[in-house]
């Protein structure tokens, strides 16, 4: 099995005005990120997302406000033949010690039981350190997408050891399906069990 776990906020959609997204007016896509999914999906890969969203926490929106978000999200993957299976996401504001909130890795734990895969068999890809940080606590391969406009307090300087770098996610896809032909690097190329 071949599974991506997707960070959200600059690597399937352009960074908020505010640092965070409050409604589906302000979920842009990142130009070719919502192709790659597809591309992933076609290949058999399975695809989740997974975001701190603490923004809930700090009372900014509400989970309903957050669920339109996504559901925009989803319409426009739709749209271009593509699919996040799940999104993973921690309401909690970054002062109330939680386990789920990136870089803690209890939502990619959940994930890897939810589909029965080791780390290795893990693709966490985003723009975020502490999604890799949260990668690397499950044994992970460990991918930064390096979007281009970060907020100043979204910093590269921690990236764990091993993580390779691109400069969306599209780059991310072509080196993980290269010539197109479905083979995915350091992965099995069997499709999946559904």
């Amino acid at each position: 099995m071949k599974i991506a776990i997707l960070d959200r906020d600059g690597t399937l959609n352009e960074w908020g005005a505010k640092g965070f997204i409050a409604s589906p007016d302000e979920w842009v896509a990142v130009p070719s990120a919502l192709e790659a999914v597809s591309r992933l999906n076609r290949a058999g890969w399975h695809v989740v997302v997974v975001t701190n969203q603490p923004g809930l926490g700090r009372g900014l929106f509400d989970v309903i406000e957050l669920n339109a978000v996504h559901a925009k999200m989803q319409r426009e993957l739709a749209a271009v033949g593509a699919r996040v299976e799940a999104v993973f996401f921690c309401p909690h504001a970054p002062d109330e010690d939680c386990l789920c909130r990136k870089p803690g890795a209890a939502l990619f734990e959940q994930i890897a039981d939810r589909y029965g895969v080791q780390g290795q068999q893990i693709w966490a890809i985003g723009s975020g350190v502490e999604h890799l940080q949260a990668g690397t606590a499950v044994g992970a391969h460990l991918v930064f997408v390096e979007s281009a406009a970060r907020p100043a307090f979204c910093s590269d300087a921690n990236l764990p050891e091993g993580s390779e770098r691109y400069p969306d996610l599209e780059a991310v896809v072509n080196m993980l399906l290269p010539l197109g032909d479905g083979a995915a690097k350091g992965v099995d190329s069997e499709p999946a069990n559904h």
